[in-house]
Order: C-alpha cells, then structure tokens, then sequence
C-alpha cells in the first residue's frame, strides 16, 4: 500500500503498524464489564486499610489494630491474586494491549506488589502483634508506595490508551 510523503517530524513507528494494534477491547468481562479494572479495588484499599492499622497500632498499642492489620494484609494478597489473574489474562489473549510496552510495565510492577504483599501477609502469620514493629510498618508503607505507582500506571493504560475497556462506551469530547 503506497503512501504519501509524510510530514517533517512525522515517524513511522512499527508497533502502531503492528496486527492486532488497535484490538484493546476486554476480552475477561462480564456483560461488557471488565473484571480487571472492578476486582483492582479491593487489594488497592486493602493495602492502604494495613498501612493504616499498623500505624494505629504504632500509636495506640492496641492488639486490635495488630489484628485488623493481619486480616487486611492477608485479604489484600488474596483478592490481589484474582485481579492479577485477570489482568494475566487480559495481557496475554488482548492482542493491543500484549504489544504495548506499558502494559508490561504494569504488570511486572503489580507482580513486585503481590510478592510485598505475600511477604507482609506471611510475616504477619507467624505472630501478628510481634510482626507490626518495625517490618509490618515498613512493608505496609512500601507496598502504598507500590500499589500508588501500579494503580497510576494501570489508570494511564485505562484513561490514556483506553486499554481493556469495553467498545461500548466511548471516549469523553471537549
């Protein structure tokens, strides 16, 4: 296919020219509802739910905030493991999103994020009221950290490259 000249400062990139380039469409969804993006918010608010314990327990003493911090870490690295299960599935069948570069960035970063929350999950269990001070704490402020940075970068996929949305809706005008 014969093409004209392009413009000064125009570049063909190959990846855009690539099969399979603009099919971005959810492909693990239930009635058009992408399962990645509405499972991605219980181990989001489930991390900052530990944090926020353990810094509890840190200021009150209370055995109860060790234990709130033990059920939210845990609870975390469970529902984390379903919605990387479905965000595995997306990367891997949705051709659009497997040739993007920053689609893999998210992922590996994510995958960092379930290893900190197994980590914190599995200290805890070995006795929750010990655990909190100082590694809990620090663990759970990490894993803030990481969850922030996957999150936005899982957001930019979603907002600025609209990938693993449904075609149902369409991008806001204005």
């Amino acid at each position: 296919m014969e093409q004209g000249p392009k413009e000064a400062g125009e570049f063909d990139d190959p990846i855009n020219d690539a099969p399979g380039f603009q099919e971005t469409e959810s492909r693990v969804a239930i009635w058009g509802h992408p399962l990645h993006a509405m499972s991605v918010a219980f181990p989001v608010a489930l991390t900052f739910c530990a944090f926020g314990a353990d810094a509890l327990f840190w200021w009150s003493g209370a055995e109860r905030w060790a234990w709130a911090a033990l059920w939210a870490s845990g609870t975390a690295f469970l529902f984390g493991l379903a919605a990387g299960a479905t965000g595995t599935m997306e990367l891997l069948m949705v051709p659009g999103i497997r040739i993007r570069a920053a689609a893999w960035t998210h992922f590996v970063i994510a995958v960092m994020l379930l290893s900190l929350l197994g980590l914190n999950w599995g200290w805890r269990l070995t006795g929750y009221v010990e655990a909190v001070l100082p590694w809990g704490l620090l663990m759970s402020g990490f894993a803030v950290l990481v969850v922030s940075a996957t999150g936005w970068h899982g957001g930019k996929l979603v907002f600025d490259y609209r990938l693993g949305t449904s075609k149902g809706s369409s991008p806001p005008t204005g």
